[in-house]
């Protein structure tokens, strides 16, 4: 076999097909009738823009107003298939656009100019680094200020109004400043593109007084609005699908492993095509629980090195070749750099890449292009699925609470797997949630979420209401602790104006537990709160929102049965107060493996 194939790495285009969503569902980008004709008070920079939202996919928009995006604000809701959602602060409409996006394909926000935009900033830096879809849209100064020596509000005092736009640069894909009508049309266009080619944010400035102007270029659309697939080298391609063959098929006992890009390269499908012929065993990576059905046949967990769910690392860790599909080893996914792997045993796939052990990597090989190929390539071995059945022994229950005993976390964890169905989601904060979340069994169709790559204490408040947003026909259940509550609470305001039905479980352990089991300090202790109180003073007598505290076993149930029951139809926020002492064994031991990752001493210069 010639490696220098493996060098290939020019994409051939097509220019036929849209985008998709994750696992390869097919977006619609809903293509414009040719020629039409749009209404000249209709044919404005911010209507094509909203158009052009609704045209893939957006139908919510997550905002908070200033005076530099207030024109673009009336134009964007004047579009009936735009809906105007708006925030208490930037850094959760950000948040919500990466919540929508998940279950979206792509989320969009408005912000005002750089006091807006700095703010939002955190949570597209947090959808870049999970490869999310975005458009971050800012409103900018009056295009008659650019190039003058004038210093405006809502900025550092000087005259220069780039700050803003060089934040942004390395957090998007693409920045579009729009300070002039004749080609706002085509630059709209390109980033909102950009954008959903690279699955990474983008950035949109429109100035201030061209929102609401009408010109030719917005009046009639003749060109649809489509996406040339990225198509596989046809010779890499084949190259990689035959080394891998030969290198998993001379394997004794050989697993597969998904990661977190099995969403960017829209390969789930794909891989479970892969599992459904090898009979290899299944497991998924922590950032990627929810890409990969739990229901398989062939299905061993969730594979996270010393805190693996119980037998998994065992088998993936012993296998003589691994094919990892779409991996971020980081610190935290690696345990602090613990893993026990070996590179040459492992098959590493990118979205867009392949890498052979110590062989040869082969380039412009699409992720599901290789995985259903190299599916009709394999023999069936199911060796080491057998060997994990052969030492499974199923998890032992949690004690039950005696009367009036206070609650335990893995108690709570176990009710909680009850509620699990199709019609549900689950987010997990960062914190000790990721870890009893990761153990919950997903059933078929419902849906999972956490921001493991960024892990951004607060996240989880903003991407519920994103989250349940895009999916009303879900019940979404929110598992977040006091201290990341504490950073974003304002927007279960926000939830409860739009009649969401998100079950918020309010982890009340006084502090941030995380952070103590990685290096304690009094840092990590924080004021506590009356939460329910704080969420009944936010809801005001205005929509659907009841709360509760639970201490014990037994109202937890009492509690679960009121939200799924006559509540089901409100907010439920149920705060669960537990003691601070009280968490995952994986965490412990999760917590001191990175803490010994952060404290390596210098090498000798």
């Amino acid at each position: 076999m010639d490696t220098k194939i493996g060098a290939l790495d020019v994409c051939k285009p097509a220019s036929n097909e849209v985008g998709s969503l994750p696992n390869g569902t097919a977006m619609a980008i809903q293509n414009s009738v040719p020629s039409t004709v749009i209404n000249s008070s209709e044919a404005t920079l911010g209507r094509h823009l909203a158009r052009r939202l609704v045209q893939i996919g957006v139908t919510d928009v997550f905002t908070v107003p200033g005076d530099f995006n207030l024109t673009l604000l009336d134009h964007l809701i004047a579009e009936p298939g735009l809906t105007n959602i708006g925030c208490c602060n930037e850094l959760n409409a950000g948040y919500a656009a990466d919540g929508y996006a998940r279950s979206r394909g792509v989320g969009a926000c408005v912000v005002t100019f750089t006091v807006g935009g700095l703010s939002v900033l955190n949570a597209i830096a947090g959808a870049y680094s999970e490869n999310l879809p975005l458009i971050c849209i800012v409103g900018g100064p009056n295009s008659n200020d650019y190039g003058t020596s004038r210093i405006l509000h809502h900025t550092i005092g000087l005259p220069d109004f780039s700050q803003e736009l060089r934040c942004f640069q390395t957090v998007t894909c693409y920045q579009a400043v729009v300070n002039n009508l004749e080609d706002a049309h085509e630059s709209i266009d390109t980033a909102i593109s950009t954008a959903l080619k690279e699955s990474k944010p983008v950035y949109i400035s429109i100035s201030c007084n061209l929102a609401g102007i009408p010109h030719p270029t917005f009046s009639r659309e003749p060109v649809p609005f489509s996406l040339s697939p990225r198509l596989s080298n046809q010779w890499g391609l084949e190259a990689a699908v035959e080394a891998a063959a030969e290198f998993l098929n001379k394997a004794v006992k050989p697993v597969m492993v998904g990661g977190p890009k099995l969403r960017v390269a829209h390969a789930g499908d794909a891989f479970v095509e892969l599992a459904d012929a090898s009979g290899y065993a299944l497991a998924v990576m922590p950032s990627a629980k929810g890409l990969v059905p739990e229901h398989h046949p062939h299905f061993i967990g969730t594979y996270w090195g010393a805190v693996s769910t119980a037998f998994c690392a065992e088998i993936v860790e012993s296998a003589d070749a691994y094919l990892f599909a779409g991996p971020i080893f980081n610190d935290y996914s690696s345990v602090g750099y613990s893993l026990l792997l070996k590179k040459e045993k492992a098959i590493i796939v990118q979205p867009d890449r392949v890498t052979i052990a110590n062989g040869p990597s082969f380039g412009c090989v699409l992720m599901k292009d290789f995985l259903r190929a190299l599916a009709k390539k394999l023999n069936h071995n199911n060796t080491a699925h057998e060997n994990y059945r052969r030492i499974f022994v199923p998890d032992g229950h949690p004690l039950k609470c005696a009367p009036r005993e206070p609650l335990r976390v893995n108690v709570l964890f176990q009710h909680v797997q009850k509620m699990l169905s199709s019609e549900t989601a689950v987010i997990a904060e960062t914190g000790d949630s990721w870890f009893n979340c990761q153990k919950l069994r997903l059933p078929a169709g419902c849906g999972y979420e956490f921001q493991m790559q960024y892990g951004s204490i607060g996240w989880s408040v903003g991407a519920t209401l994103g989250y349940a947003q895009a999916v009303p026909e879900k019940r979404v259940l929110a598992f977040i602790g006091d201290g990341s509550f504490q950073v974003t609470a304002q927007d279960v305001s926000t939830m409860i104006r739009n009649g969401q039905r998100t079950i918020i479980f309010l982890i009340n352990n006084g502090g941030y537990t995380i952070e103590v089991e990685i290096h304690d300090g009094p840092y990590n202790v924080i004021k506590n709160w009356n939460y329910t109180g704080l969420v009944d003073a936010i809801h005001n007598g205005e929509g659907k929102c009841w709360t509760t505290k639970v201490r014990y076993e037994e109202e937890l149930i009492e509690a679960i049965e009121t939200a799924t029951g006559d509540k089901k139809d409100s907010l439920c926020f149920i705060e669960v107060i537990v003691h601070k002492d009280d968490t995952s064994k994986e965490l412990l031991e999760w917590g001191s493996r990175v803490s010994a990752a952060n404290s390596r001493p210098p090498n000798p210069q």
